[in-house]
């Protein structure tokens, strides 16, 4: 049994959705969206993100952390927010000892639909289907995060998991010196 902790990020909406897998089988066991104020600077935003997340990690003791890889639009100010909330969750997840993975859009749908172009109603009624929910999980964000923890769950999860297992460590962190 492991627990996966799918993240969508934003910096205004970041979904995130806990599944836990057994075998062939998947369970949702929380899913929801830390909302941020508009008005709010974004060190605050991330903040309370990270701390939210950091809450929910500890709650649910996750094995991985799966997200939802950035998508560079036309808009760079919304991409920067994105990629700037997926720093906060990824460091809410490396604090905590919890391994982050990410995941393109396509490869999420294909994971979840079997298409990469599948639409996001499609994408919520296969979460439903697949996790044995009675009805469509909302909102959308969170269902968006319920999808990228099934990714990881199924088989897209295991063969990152093996890659990043088999990888070489990192260098060790420079030392500070005296003086």
């Amino acid at each position: 049994m492991q627990v996966v902790m799918g993240i969508d990020p934003g910096a205004a909406n970041l979904g995130f959705g806990v599944v836990r897998v057994e075998g062939n089988r998947m369970v949702a066991l929380d899913g929801g969206v830390v909302e941020t104020a508009a008005g709010l600077p974004i060190e605050r935003r991330l903040e309370r993100i990270h701390h939210e997340l950091a809450e929910l990690i500890e709650w649910h003791e996750p094995k991985a952390m799966a997200l939802e890889d950035l998508y560079f639009g036309k808009n760079v100010h919304s991409a920067m927010a994105v990629g700037r909330a997926s720093g906060a969750a990824m460091l809410a997840a490396a604090q905590r000892g919890v391994r982050c993975f990410t995941y393109t859009p396509q490869a999420i749908k294909k994971a979840v639909c079997g298409s990469g172009a599948a639409g996001k109603e499609q994408v919520q009624r296969m979460v439903a289907t697949l996790l044995g929910l009675p009805e469509l999980p909302t909102p959308d964000h969170a269902a968006d995060a319920l999808a990228v923890a099934i990714c990881h769950g199924g088989g897209s999860g295991t063969e990152a998991a093996i890659q990043a297992a088999s990888a070489p460590s990192s260098p060790r962190p420079r030392q500070r010196l005296a003086g």
